[in-house]
Order: C-alpha cells, then structure tokens, then sequence
C-alpha cells in the first residue's frame, strides 16, 4: 500500500493558473474600434474605452482633421462616452492611437467585418 500512497498526487489544482490570470485580466482596459453598417456602403467608426482623464473632444478633434473625416463624442449610459466617425477608419484610428502614446498596441481591439 505504502507505493501506491507516493504516486497518488496531493490536492493538484489545474485550474490554478487560469484563476490568477483571471483575477489580473479586469485591470486590463481595452479600447474597442468597431464598425457599424448605415445605408449601403456608409458606415460608421466608434472608439470606445478611452481612459475618462483625456479629453474626448481633443482627441475628436485630432482625428478629424487627421483623416478628414466628420465626427462626434456621444454618450452612452452603459458605455460612457464614445467616439463616432465617419467611414471605415478602424486602421487609421489604431495607428493614430498608438503613436499619439494614448493606449497601447496589445490593448486595442479592432472588431467588424
């Protein structure tokens, strides 16, 4: 019985890796660039998940005159503020925001077809 007893493994908990990274996962704040279809071929860009201590219309600002392109900040009761542009600018926002040194590169998701 005794060999039997050293082989058999004490409490081994797989799972105890996946819950740590979890528990670290809900300081990571994503910024979300989607893309949402209007009538044919318009659409519409939306940058949601900015850090709230920049300035929403400075950023607008930038990026309309960067891709000459119309735009708003909305605010939404679930999302918070959000930033819409015309057209499909999803890559032009990402770069945009990456060498503006607002978020970076591993913390943006771009979703949309």
């Amino acid at each position: 019985m005794s060999e039997f007893d050293d082989q058999i493994p004490s409490a081994f908990d797989p799972f105890a890796d996946a819950n740590a990274e979890d528990s670290g996962a809900g300081s990571k704040e994503y910024v979300h660039v989607r893309i949402q279809q209007r009538n044919g071929r318009k659409s519409l860009t939306t940058v949601q998940g900015l850090k709230k201590e920049f300035s929403y219309n400075k950023i607008l600002k930038d990026l309309k005159k960067e891709f000459c392109c119309n735009g708003t900040v909305v605010q939404d009761p679930e999302l918070g503020q959000v930033i819409q542009l015309q057209g499909d600018q999803r890559k032009n926002v990402s770069t945009f925001l990456v060498q503006a040194g607002i978020v970076k590169k591993e913390h943006i998701k771009i979703h949309g077809f």
